[in-house]
């Protein structure tokens, strides 16, 4: 396997190059154990309820220069 040297494209291009890679691994094909799809279905189960909460990426930003 070859690996391409991205330092040459554009920051859009290598948007577009991981778009297309993740796109192309289907859903169906990514291994999950089971103890990791009870934790997602717990926070999407809570996020569903309200009982999650949501931050914005500046609040998430702000906080971790606080905790540096």
């Amino acid at each position: 396997m070859e690996i391409k040297d991205f330092s040459k494209y554009s920051n859009a291009e290598k948007i577009v190059f991981a778009e297309q890679l993740w796109d192309s691994i289907a859903k169906n094909e990514l291994e999950i154990s089971d103890e990791i799809q009870k934790e997602l279905d717990i926070r999407l189960r809570n996020l569903e309820d309200g009982k999650s909460e949501l931050y914005s990426w500046e609040a998430v930003k702000a906080h971790l220069k606080t905790i540096r």
